[in-house]
């Protein structure tokens, strides 16, 4: 039901300090390149906090949208914001905020520069401009990149994921080509969620289906459904409800050392020296994802259904092996430096300390990487 459009929200206009932040372009197959965007990161106070869940579409993406939000009760507040990217040319007027409008009670706004971000409420990407999410903020930009090699959806997602990190949502509807999977990986690096539109259910099938081909998406429904299983999960990732505890510690160190034996024999890798709290956070939100409320509950679920021991393996592998997905940089280091010729130089007992220096930035023992094995 539709409701009157309130006052556009104000700008924020609550930093004290800034600094420079640049947002590296991602390498694409085809040679296609994500913009390249220099903006400003401002100190702020601590404010609140609730989930911010970024939603891209292309070709079909009205539908999609219609669907979404029509799938969110209306007499239940999400407590979380959306905002919505779509692909538009730069003289194209959208009617996307009219349009959603009428299927919500959230207030719906096409997007200022510097416009603050509240819970309950979605926002909508002007034509012409590539979009970032900074302290609380949605800054706009004038794109760099020429009409039809532009990201936006990409370029948004990787500025959530820095900035809301585990917070960070992201949804990949219809649409032609492959924006949006390389922000589903920066999020899901930083601990986030990802969801994409079933193919069957698309006008076009592209972009969800490079999405889902990464084997990260935690979620793959028609729109309509969505919103329920993406409340079910903010409700037990965000809202209290039990996290990993530890009233009885060596009750909790036999489990874990029962999934790390899972993993070990389903995948062949040892996970048992990883950093504790690395591991607790990918198991919380593992058992968010499917509303399980224990350890040992979760133990189970993983006996019992495979397809989640691999998306358990993702999950832990997701932030360590960002290095190896660049494999052009990686070829020009190893015909610079020779692995063996390097080993040599350092001692061989020393490189699997190297590697795990230069790649593990959170602690952790980095697996064996294929593209490492000549360092073993």
């Amino acid at each position: 039901m539709a409701i009157k459009k309130k006052n556009p929200q104000k700008r924020n206009t609550t930093a004290s300090s800034s600094r420079s932040i640049r947002l590296l372009p991602p390498r694409q197959s085809g040679g296609v390149t994500a913009p390249d965007k220099e903006i400003t990161q401002s100190k702020v106070e601590p404010r609140e906090q609730f989930p911010i869940v970024g939603i891209g579409a292309s070709s079909g993406g009205l539908a999609a949208f219609k669907a979404f939000f029509s799938g969110i009760p209306t007499v239940t507040k999400p407590n979380m914001a959306f905002v919505l990217v779509q692909h538009l040319a730069p003289d194209h007027k959208s009617i996307l905020t009219g349009l959603i409008q009428r299927y919500t009670r959230m207030q719906v706004s096409e997007v200022e520069d510097g416009m603050e971000v509240r819970p309950n409420c979605a926002y909508i990407i002007p034509p012409g401009r590539d979009m970032a999410f900074l302290n609380g903020s949605l800054q706009l930009l004038e794109p760099s990149a020429p009409r039809g090699q532009r990201l936006p959806i990409d370029f948004f997602f990787r500025s959530l994921a820095r900035d809301q990190r585990e917070r960070a949502i992201c949804i990949v509807l219809s649409g032609t080509g492959s924006d949006g999977t390389l922000g589903v990986r920066a999020i899901k690096g930083e601990g986030g969620m990802a969801m994409a539109q079933s193919p069957n259910t698309t006008e076009y099938e592209g972009m969800p289906k490079s999405a889902i081909a990464t084997g990260l998406i935690d979620y793959e429904l028609p729109p309509a459904e969505m919103a329920a299983h993406l409340m079910a999960y903010t409700a037990h990732a965000f809202n209290g409800l039990p996290k990993i505890s530890s009233p009885t510690p060596t009750k909790d160190e036999n489990t874990r050392k029962t999934i790390f034996n899972l993993l070990l024999k389903g995948t062949g890798h040892d996970f048992s020296q990883y950093k504790p709290s690395t591991i607790t956070c990918h198991l919380e939100r593992r058992m968010a994802v499917h509303q399980i409320e224990t350890m040992a509950d979760y133990v189970r679920y993983l006996q019992q259904t495979p397809v989640e021991l691999k998306a358990l393996f993702s999950d832990l592998l997701i932030g360590k092996t960002s290095f190896f997905r660049d494999s052009e940089p990686f070829k020009a280091l190893e015909k610079k430096n020779h692995p063996q010729a390097l080993c040599r130089q350092i001692g061989k007992r020393n490189c699997p300390r190297l590697v795990t220096g230069l790649l593990d930035r959170r602690g952790g023992l980095f697996p064996c990487h294929p593209a490492a094995g000549a360092f073993e």
